[in-house]
């Protein structure tokens, strides 16, 4: 009966202890964040949506750049070059049936579908296809710089903000109220600054990331569509 008891009352206790350190840390992590936006005042939230904004920006360019336009840009460029060498066309044409957005593969299938044409209609064919591309890489990409600027100007707005409230604040309290008016005021100033840069540095790296990736698969376009001019022109000429 009394180790029953006194199990009992572990129990209990333990799960007081949880329940305490559960509520502990939600505490924390309310006035955190929660302290930190509202000591910096409006301008923080502002910041905040910028940086929720560029955050979902940056997942959907990183989604359609590395995962639907996802190609082995040198294994299918030798693949085709296989099929045009041999005049094998139509299989040539059935190798660009991939499940992917790579404008290389379009760019190549316009090629091959006018092999028998002069060269010159084979390059503006090809030419047409990446310039139709082109738009749709870049998208939205300029637009992480944007934020990133954005959040920096911001941030900086805010500290001018900061300081106007903490002289104002000087001048309109009394001497003993002073040393803490002016201590909120700067720290409201400096807190948008940090906010503002710490926003700003990861959309300037994913800006950074998406222009790599677009100039990379703009490459692999201008490289495979040479490619394939250059043996086109060759077997015209040989026919």
């Amino acid at each position: 009966m009394n180790t029953s008891s006194l199990s009992h009352r572990n129990r209990i206790g333990a799960l007081a202890v949880v329940l305490t350190s559960l509520s502990a840390n939600t505490a924390f992590a309310d006035s955190g964040m929660g302290d930190y936006l509202s000591d910096g005042g409006p301008v923080m939230y502002v910041i905040l949506g910028l940086s929720l904004l560029g955050t979902v920006l940056f997942l959907e360019r990183a989604f359609d750049l590395y995962v639907l336009r996802r190609l082995g840009a040198s294994t299918f460029t030798d693949r085709i070059m296989r099929e045009v060498e041999a005049r094998r066309f139509s299989a040539a044409l059935e190798a660009c049936n991939l499940r992917t957005k790579h404008p290389l593969v379009q760019v190549i299938k316009a090629g091959v579908l006018r092999a028998n044409r002069r060269e010159k209609e084979i390059e503006r064919a090809m030419e047409k296809e990446m310039l139709e591309a082109l738009p749709h890489l870049n998208k939205r990409i300029g637009l992480m710089a944007l934020l990133a600027n954005s959040a920096t100007l911001i941030g900086l707005l805010g500290t001018i903000f900061g300081l106007i409230t903490a002289f104002n604040s000087v001048a309109m309290a009394s001497a003993a109220e002073r040393q803490t008016a002016l201590a909120a005021g700067i720290s409201q100033a400096m807190y948008t600054t940090a906010f503002g840069i710490s926003v700003a540095l990861p959309l300037l790296f994913f800006h950074h990331f998406m222009s790599k990736r677009m100039e990379a698969i703009v490459m692999e376009v201008e490289s495979g569509a040479s490619t394939l001019l250059v043996a086109l022109s060759g077997k015209n000429e040989g026919a």
